[in-house]
């Protein structure tokens, strides 16, 4: 393994853990003495995507990833969670064991994954994959998440933030009594 700093090729681990779907090395170059990390990772066999023009072309990780950083560009997002949703997808479609894909089954699972994390992100990502053609497409596209999430927050007893709607204990002010 080169050292990134030095360009030596001898360097010696110090630790190795795994994660997700790889092992995580710690390494010290014997030369000038730099720590650095690399990760290793298993390369499943080649997997292709039929594009909607009918060209096919070999999957690419850094795409997907590219795809939905944009999506979720500038939301409120915990650390890590866009590499562990693509991490999620790239492994799904690795387990289905098929040596070629349709873009639109990638865009259906990034689709679904983003209505599930962040309204916004999953409205970015569908006005481009779904080629809304007009403003109509996209308000009845809001209108049904909108609908869909009204009646999640509903179902979860989720506490409204209208203060018209508030539970009475709340909105009377009552206190407990001590005993």
């Amino acid at each position: 393994m080169k050292c990134p700093y030095c360009d030596s090729d001898d360097s010696r681990v110090i630790d190795s853990r795994y994660v997700n779907d790889g092992v995580r090395r710690r390494r010290q170059c014997l030369e000038c003495d730099a720590r650095f990390t690399t990760y290793e990772r298993i390369m499943p066999a080649s997997l292709f995507v039929a594009k909607k023009d009918r060209r096919r072309e070999e999957f690419s990780r850094d795409k997907l990833l590219a795809g939905i950083r944009k999506a979720c560009e500038k939301r409120p997002l915990p650390v890590g969670t866009i590499e562990r949703l693509a991490d999620d997808i790239e492994s799904e479609l690795y387990q289905a064991g098929r040596a070629e894909i349709t873009s639109s089954i990638i865009g259906d699972m990034v689709i679904e994954r983003l209505r599930k994390l962040d309204n916004i992100a999953y409205i970015r990502f569908a006005s481009v994959y779904r080629d809304f053609t007009d403003i109509d497409d996209l308000k009845q596209e809001i209108d049904t998440l909108v609908d869909n999430s009204a009646g999640a927050d509903k179902a979860t007893g989720q506490l409204s933030l209208l203060p018209d709607e508030r539970p009475k204990a709340l909105a009377g002010g009552h206190r407990r009594r001590r005993k």
